[in-house]
């Protein structure tokens, strides 16, 4: 599949934050002020809030499974408008721990407390994965179709 290239320049956010529970939490925060800035919350609300639910359990995952004492995590967001496909809203978290890719569970048990942060991602995700970044890092990211081709 080739890659579509944006209309214009995306609306974009980046923080460096700490590998910290506060961290995660200030990250949640900036992203429920940045897409309400956007005003997702109005015009997409179901998206605005599984959107918030991803970065939730993708900064959960940095801080619990990509930290490195003394290294911080990455969280950007950007909503970019492409011709055929509308616009996108992109989750990214980065954390120094490129030699844990995450993977969706093969089996979970009922009674299991962890576990499902993937599942999630995946279910509320129009698409997902992860990169590589240099030196030994990874970014882990999803995108969230806003409007559908058919829309424009």
């Amino acid at each position: 599949m080739a890659t579509e290239i944006p209309r214009d320049n995306p609306r974009s956010h980046t923080t460096t934050l700490t590998a910290s529970p506060k961290g995660a939490a200030i990250c949640r925060r900036l992203a429920r002020r940045q897409l309400t800035d956007w005003e997702l919350h109005s015009t997409h609300t179901e998206r605005y809030h599984g959107a918030l639910l991803i970065v939730a359990e993708l900064a959960a995952n940095a801080i619990t499974h990509g930290r490195v004492p003394g290294r911080g995590f990455e969280f950007h967001l950007s909503l970019t408008t492409f011709v055929r496909r509308g616009i996108t809203l992109r989750i990214e978290i980065s954390d120094p721990r490129g030699d844990r890719i995450p993977a969706l569970p093969t089996k979970l048990r009922p009674n299991s407390q962890s576990g499902r942060g993937l599942t999630l991602v995946d279910a509320l995700s129009d698409r997902w994965g992860t990169i590589p970044r240099h030196p030994n890092s990874k970014t882990v990211w999803s995108e969230l179709d806003l409007v559908l081709p058919n829309v424009l």
